[in-house]
């Protein structure tokens, strides 16, 4: 949960996203207890809008579309397949039985003719399937609509008993129009070896693209497995440059996301799978789990060792705190972040008190004034997203902005196919303000009475398509066709007319010890719209002033601190309160306070004490030697560093919170990090519940410790207090380095130069500095820590799930 101030551009319009947070949010606190006031609801004229903007795009064309449609062709596989080529996830396994091969790229014009753009390139073959056998996948179109990115898998067995080794891998196919002849090239640049899917073009023409090639590329670690089944999973989405062969990963994403999206305010949208809670194969005692000295190749095997973090899924007892409830969690959630993979965060900071609301335990089970359920009455959404389920496939309508649809679907069963919801996302809106709402009908018993929908795309001429199957259970028969919705009179999406007339092929091949055979209508899935786009900016971001504030007063200059953050591989995270959390969460400890220090605690309940803020860090080193290969991630304290401030007699990769509530460390870049707040003791009070990844030389900031999206816990705004956690850290970094990158250069690291005038006076860690001088510009005095000035809830909110 932290935040920077997000600056996008929707077309031509700016918007300022404000607020793109990560974890945090309070309003500055003083070193006093604080008494809570009524939390308020939503204002009733934000909902009203956000709801109107859902309804608004309620109506569908029903003319036949007037723009080309690409869609993928694809043979159906024997019913649900388990990490089947549409499952929710594993979906990127390439055996036979997961993907059959013998589908194809095709594209449908507005005359209602069909063309296959593969065959027309020479790839794919008829018949008996063989070595040019392929499968396409998620096809995305330039924004000039003339060319688009998609994902190939070429080769099948040509014999009984065969097995080959192939991958998903980039394709570029140019020559759209009518007329003319389809040219495929292999995108250059990529990881060979790995399955390279879902990709789209970043607004300056790079690919992303997720990928399940390891973090930093180490083969021994391939493949990563989830943290549910413990499946080859996808690590996170990339980002290639063609032209140079620059690979960069974006996000480290220990379960998968999917289906990559950028929205008209220059977001990549996702879906997730949060899912970080401990090993259910250890705790179950199979599959011979163990852990691993550490990711480097020919490390020792240990034996299995305890999990400390998040809490147990089978329930504990803390000395302190007394019985600690079961923690397990498994939803697919919607996020967002920057096209150079900054500022990851659930999309407006949206989570699970906003979207499977009601009841969700408290963490310890003694404490009566937490509570069980949620409180609905300060949030405008009222569809109910269920655990081990979710929203996939995730489309923005181009004729709506900050309106998307999406699937609910379950993880098992499904195919990723159930209902249309539409919910609002503009970064102008907060958790508290998105609407999600049923697009088509509702599910009943796990099945829709009209059917079951999957890739909803909105299009620009104003019609809403979608693969749709009329059967209401997944089965061996079920076929998804591509329709053209309507909306009949209860203003449900549903099936009206088919896209086209079918995609029929005759096929064999070896699975790989029996011929299997196919004559029928190939799945169309994926669909996208041909035609030229305008490019949206990519997000920029700032620095906030309490932060930048703190970097003058020590002469630190911003750039060269994230040039040397990139160059030694780091972020730096920095929370302005540790003590203020959202009012929407009272299933952990909310009445806080650092002894000695700030309290943010309502008139009632056990207040905690937290010391500590510790780092973990998603290490690869869970295994099951002779029963899978790869190994699954593990939460583990954070490395330490020389240049972070040290804790001595704090847990492992922890930093100690300053007496305004404040922490800032340094922190991994490109790697899943999780965290929590302890005791003096270590003993964990507040528990981060999902990964996010930071990128080199990135500075997050969060006002509080899962930021409010309006107010904290005791009904006050974000904390704007400037961090005293964050002018120790640069103190001791100056000092590390020999100076650091300052603006002012002096031979004394921890002696700022001062103006002239002024008396030359040591800087002692912690005092509030004279009055300095920068380039002759006066450098504000350091203030006391008083309560600021309340300002105004920020709408967009940009923290991390809870």
């Amino acid at each position: 949960m932290i935040r920077n101030t997000l600056v996008v551009l929707r077309n031509t319009a700016l918007i300022l996203a404000l607020g793109t947070l990560l974890t945090a949010c309070t309003g500055s606190e003083p070193l006093v207890e604080e008494t809570a006031t009524a939390a308020s609801a939503p204002a009733q004229a934000t909902t009203q809008a956000a709801e109107a903007r859902v309804a608004a795009s309620a109506a569908v064309a029903t003319s036949a579309p007037t723009t080309p449609i690409m869609f993928v062709a694809q043979v159906p596989t024997a019913g649900d397949i388990f990490a089947g080529r549409l499952s929710a996830f594993a979906n990127h396994m390439t055996d036979m039985a997961a993907v059959p091969r013998g589908g194809d790229l095709m594209i449908r014009y507005p005359d209602g003719s069909l063309r296959n753009l593969t065959r027309e390139a020479g790839f794919g073959m008829e018949g008996r399937q063989g070595a040019n056998a392929i499968a396409v996948r998620e096809p995305t179109v330039h924004w000039d609509g003339k060319k688009a990115v998609f994902s190939m898998l070429i080769g099948a067995p040509t014999k009984q008993y065969e097995s080959v080794n192939t991958r998903w891998q980039l394709y570029e196919v140019a020559n759209l129009a009518q007329g003319q002849t389809a040219v495929i090239t292999k995108v250059a640049g990529q990881p060979t070896s790995y399955n390279n899917v879902s990709p789209l073009y970043a607004s300056d023409d790079r690919i992303l693209f997720a990928s399940d090639r390891p973090r930093t590329g180490e083969a021994h670690l391939y493949p990563q497995l989830d943290e549910y089944e413990s499946t080859p999973t996808l690590v996170g989405l990339y980002s290639l440059t063609p032209s140079t062969g620059e690979l960069r990963l974006l996000n480290h994403t220990p379960s998968g996301a999917f289906s990559p999206t950028i929205d008209s305010y220059g977001r990549v949208i996702f879906t997730r799978w949060d899912h970080l809670q401990r090993d259910q194969q250890a705790d179950a005692g199979t599959f011979g789990a163990t852990n691993y000295a550490s990711e480097a190749a020919g490390a020792a095997n240990i034996g299995r060792q305890a999990e400390n973090f998040p809490e147990s899924r089978l329930g504990q007892t803390s000395a302190a705190y007394g019985r600690v409830n079961a923690f397990t969690f498994n939803l697919f959630t919607p996020w967002q972040m920057n096209q150079d993979g900054t500022e990851e965060l659930t999309l407006n900071h949206i989570g699970r008190h906003e979207l499977m609301f009601g009841y969700i335990e408290r963490s310890f089970a003694t404490d009566s004034a937490m509570s069980d359920n949620t409180n609905t009455s300060i949030i405008a959404n009222k569809k109910y997203i269920r655990n081990d389920g979710g929203v996939f496939q995730i489309r923005e309508d181009p004729r709506t902005p900050g309106t998307y649809y999406g699937i609910y679907a379950r993880e098992f069963g499904s195919m990723t196919s159930d209902q249309i919801v539409r919910f609002t996302g503009a970064p102008t809106l907060n958790a508290e303000q998105m609407v999600f709402e049923d697009a088509s009908p509702a599910a009943v018993s796990n099945s829709l009475s009209a059917g079951r929908f999957r890739n909803p795309l909105p299009i620009s001429t104003g019609q809403l398509l979608a693969s749709y199957t009329t059967s209401p259970m997944v089965q061996t028969s079920t076929q998804f066709r591509l329709y053209q919705l309507r909306t009949d009179a209860s203003n449900m999406l549903v099936a009206g007319s088919a896209l086209t007339s079918g995609v029929r092929k005759t096929l064999s091949w070896w699975s790989p010890d029996t011929l299997q055979s196919f004559d029928g209508l190939l799945w169309e899935i994926e669909p996208v719209e041909v035609l030229a786009r305008q490019r949206p900016t990519a997000g920029s971001w700032a620095l906030e002033a309490p932060e930048r504030a703190v970097l003058a007063e020590e002469q630190v200059d911003e750039a060269a601190l994230r040039n040397w953050l990139k160059t030694n591989n780091l972020s730096l995270l920095v929370t302005r309160n540790q003590t203020s959390r959202d009012r929407g969460d009272l299933q952990q400890p909310f009445n806080l306070e650092v002894p000695g220090g700030v309290k943010t605690a309502k008139a009632t309940g056990k207040v905690y004490q937290i010391s500590h803020y510790q780092i973990l860090q998603g290490n690869q080193v869970r295994g099951y030697p002779g029963v899978e290969a790869g190994r699954r991630v593990l939460a583990q304290p954070m490395a330490s560093s020389q240049y972070n401030v040290a804790n001595t007699g704090g847990p492992a990769g922890s930093t100690k919170i300053a007496a305004d509530g404040s922490t800032a460390v340094f922190v991994p870049a490109n790697r899943a990090l999780a965290w929590q707040t302890t005791d003096a003791s270590g003993e964990p009070v507040v528990r981060e519940r999902v990964w996010v990844t930071m990128q080199p030389g990135e500075i997050r900031t969060c006002a509080g410790c899962h930021g409010e999206n309006s107010v904290n816990q005791v009904s006050r705004a974000e904390s704007t207090n400037k961090p005293e956690a964050l002018r120790a850290l640069l103190r001791q970094w100056k000092q590390a380095t020999g100076g650091g990158p300052t603006l002012v250069n002096g031979s004394q690291p921890l002696t700022p130069t001062r103006n002239t005038s002024a008396t030359s006076q040591p800087v002692v860690a912690g005092s509030a500095p004279s009055t300095q001088t920068l380039s002759s510009a006066v450098i504000e005095q350091t203030r006391p820590l008083t309560r600021g000035t309340a300002t105004t809830p920020r709408t967009a909110r940009a923290s991390l799930t809870r």
